[in-house]
């Protein structure tokens, strides 16, 4: 068991004293302009140059150096860096020995003149300040670098002493409100669906169960916004889309987090064919507007985003990746999945024994954006049958960096067929398989009121994050992964 970190002795002496000499820590303090701003405006004056310009700014005490009666302090917001200049003759003696009692960490609010130092450093000569938020605990240092652990569980250290974590979450949010802008310019409307469901469904996943007193009935937390969504087609919501939370009850890895945030779609009148069209003209849009270009760098690898994306059917990548090609009997495939050590869920038919090569042998080496087309109908129970192959769907997922980044098909739009389909799962619950879909029917009678022909599409937003940001974990990229609860031993308890 851990204990609570404890106060640093000497900060708290500080805080003290600021206190004790009548220092308050206002409500609020007005800035002017941000450092980002100053430095765009005034990096060019010459060295030794003051001006006339009085800046109000704040930011977190980044580094402390003291010269005598002269004093600079970094301060850090979360457009930049820039030096503040303490000096006695403008501050007083007092003033200026409580300067001496800020430490790194600490938030502080100044104004003062614009400048440039002799040795040509960009400043802010300060006439007042004040103490914003003391930073009471002792930080981290050079020697002393948090665990991974640590920087997962504690994020507002991450986000405090690195700024490669601060510009990562700057460009999730540019990466999200790109994908808004893309969706919302080709006259998708965004919707809500909702987080607890009294029947879950769109997924093949483990939900998470509570209880709602007022219903007195167990609830489920949304694994997918799939079957929500297809009811606004049935409504007459031509384009829809959410960005949502989902939760999955299983296991955590870096690609995989209980919790996570997905981008869904669904588009009237088109198939899957359109939707492929649709991702890959919307991830190259996003990486323009996100990072300013289509070609990044993952983990060494050069990558392409602009389109067009490879296509290939999951039965040629196994017979061209992998080498494979896939027999039609029964003795033989019982053969190849026995020696490639495969799990094939459901019917040891050749379509399945084709998806489970492809998720052991083909998947890892698709490095360039690719849409795997074509899935076989036993593990796509919401998808429409292929138009001229028996035993297959109308599904693609597209693939950057051997990661599975969505999925999306052809929508199921014939409510006997879904029936039928949803009856085949609830067959396979029977038998085990705690993440075959339930029995939705209400559902069922909304595709009775009639469902156009559909598209639809899921993307992992924390998985398309990672790729941008060159992020190995899905953990650097959510700000508060998932993670056990941290039992502390009572602080007063004795050794």
């Amino acid at each position: 068991m851990e204990r609570m970190p404890s106060l640093s002795d000497e900060r708290k002496k500080k805080y003290d004293q600021m206190m004790g000499k009548g220092m308050k820590i206002p409500y609020s303090f007005l800035v002017s302009t941000d450092i980002k701003s100053i430095i765009d405006s005034f990096s060019n004056i010459a060295s030794g140059a003051e001006t006339d310009r009085i800046v109000s700014i704040a930011g977190m005490v980044n580094a402390v150096r003291v010269h005598g009666k002269l004093t600079f302090i970094d301060i850090r917001d979360i457009t930049g860096r820039i030096q503040l200049n303490f000096r006695v003759n403008e501050l007083g003696e007092d003033g200026y020995n409580a300067v001496q009692l800020f430490d790194v960490g600490d938030f502080i609010g100044v104004s003062g003149h614009v400048m440039k130092t002799h040795k040509g450093e960009l400043s802010v000569l300060v006439h007042e300040y004040t103490l914003l938020a003391k930073c009471l605990m002792p930080l981290p240092g050079p020697r002393d670098e948090l665990t991974i652990e640590k920087r997962y569980r504690q994020r507002y250290l991450d986000l405090k002493l690195y700024p490669e974590v601060r510009q990562r979450l700057i460009i999730r949010s540019r990466i999200i409100t790109a994908m808004r802008d893309y969706l919302d310019s080709n006259g998708f409307i965004e919707v809500e669906t909702p987080v607890l469901q009294p029947v879950y469904g769109g997924a093949a996943a483990k939900p998470f169960i509570t209880r709602c007193n007022a219903l007195d009935q167990n609830m489920y937390l949304s694994i997918s916004p799939e079957l929500y969504l297809k009811r606004f087609i049935v409504g007459g919501m031509e384009r829809v889309y959410t960005i949502c939370k989902n939760f999955r009850n299983e296991d955590i890895d870096v690609t995989h987090n209980p919790e996570f945030t997905m981008m869904e779609c669904y588009k009237a009148y088109t198939d899957y064919n359109g939707m492929m069209a649709l991702t890959e003209q919307m991830i190259s849009y996003v990486a323009e507007s996100a990072l300013g270009k289509t070609k990044i760098t993952y983990q060494g690898k050069e990558i392409e985003l602009k389109p067009p994306w490879t296509r290939m059917t999951l039965e040629d990548a196994v017979r061209k990746i992998a080498g494979i090609e896939v027999p039609e009997e029964e003795q033989k495939l019982r053969k190849l999945v026995e020696k490639h050590e495969l799990e094939v869920k459901h019917r040891l038919i050749r379509p399945n024994v084709i998806g489970a090569l492809f998720e052991e042998l083909v998947e890892p080496k698709l490095i360039q954006p690719t849409f795997i087309i074509d899935y076989p109908i036993d593990i796509s129970p919401l998808t429409r049958k292929h138009r001229s192959k028996a035993g297959w769907v109308e599904r693609f997922e597209p693939f950057i960096c051997g990661m599975e980044m969505g999925n999306a098909y052809s929508e199921l739009n014939d409510p006997f067929d879904q029936r039928d389909r949803f009856l085949k799962e609830v067959e396979e619950r029977k038998k085990g398989d705690e993440e075959a879909h339930p029995m939705d029917e209400d559902f069922i009678v909304s595709l009775m009121y009639g469902f156009p022909p559909a598209g639809g599409l899921g993307i992992g937003l924390d998985r398309l994050v990672a790729i941008l940001t060159d992020s190995p974990s899905l953990r650097d990229v959510i700000m508060f992964p998932l993670m056990k609860k941290t039992e502390y031993a009572d602080v007063d308890e004795t050794e």
